[in-house]
């Protein structure tokens, strides 16, 4: 069994009112990740802000989620870039005993065509160690197409899996009908998981659902005891909040949805800007809801 399976979180980097890294708060948070049912957790991922995080605070902010995790759940570790070289020489270099694989985004502005993909991961796979494959071709600004996802899963077995994030479903699906056995596909998009879950695919790496653990994990229990109704009444009453947290950009509208929960202060570094009044008023009213 694949122990990335069902539900992964992709946490964010809480931050003080100096914006500093707040601590209490990643603490807060983990915890409240762990104790609600959450399968793993991603360190260090888009959704930390890590691109406005330098490289001591990235080792403060790793270091931390090991210590209060303490082996509870696996850890998967974001490191990723658009300088393959440099990416592979991080990947070579890091100390892998904290975590259970790597989650590399595809590279972007740089917007290679897909022998670059392919190159570019050929690369990392070499280093030996277990990576997840990640399209996110609305942030990336190139998409990985089903068939190079193919060609690295058939080629690099410790490509273990694609955390698949196209706005294009059929891709989704076209991965999963012709993939391997051994490669899994896991939604990165929290809107699609439940009908890729049911399709075959292996849970997800969410976003909201560090906000939601309990709901979103019982979601998934659902489809893979293929229980669809309920499962979909559960889709069905996130769907106004999933959409609304992205409508200004990511971690914009989670970190105001922790915050109003009480377990982090919704502070962002530039140049991301915490939610208008009007999407925080939409984000309340939702939350009531749920």
């Amino acid at each position: 069994m694949n122990k990335l399976e069902e539900l992964g979180v992709a946490l964010v980097t809480p931050f003080n009112k100096d914006l500093s890294v707040d601590f209490d708060g990643l603490t807060r948070l983990v915890e409240f990740n762990i104790s609600n049912g959450v399968d793993y957790i991603v360190v260090l991922g888009t959704t930390a802000e890590t691109a406005t995080l330098s490289d001591e605070e990235k080792e403060a902010v790793k270091s931390h989620i090991i210590k209060i995790n303490n082996g509870r759940v696996p850890l998967v570790l974001g490191i990723g870039g658009n300088n393959t070289m440099e990416v592979r020489k991080k990947i070579e270099n890091v100390d892998m005993s904290d975590f259970f694989a790597i989650l590399s985004v595809s590279p972007y502005y740089n917007k290679p065509n897909q022998e670059g993909i392919y190159q570019h991961y050929k690369m990392l796979a070499e280093t030996g160690k277990p990576i997840i494959i990640y399209n996110v071709p609305g942030r990336t600004g190139q998409n990985i197409e089903a068939s190079t996802t193919l060609r690295l899963a058939n080629d690099f077995p410790n490509l273990l899996m694609i955390k698949e994030a196209s706005p294009n479903i059929s891709q989704y699906f076209d991965i999963l009908r012709k993939k391997t056995q051994n490669f899994g596909l896991v939604s990165g998009d929290d809107e699609f998981t439940l009908p890729v879950t049911l399709a075959g695919g292996i849970g997800v790496i969410s976003v909201i659902g560090q906000a939601y653990p309990k709901e979103f994990s019982t979601m998934l229990r659902l489809a893979k005891e293929r229980k669809v109704d309920e499962a979909y009444k559960i889709h069905n009453s996130l769907v106004e909040i999933i959409r609304l947290i992205f409508a200004e950009g990511n971690p914009v509208g989670i970190k105001a949805v922790l915050s109003e929960m009480g377990l982090i202060n919704n502070y962002l570094r530039l140049p991301l800007v915490p939610a208008t009044e009007g999407l925080l008023a939409k984000i309340k009213l939702e939350m009531e809801k749920i």
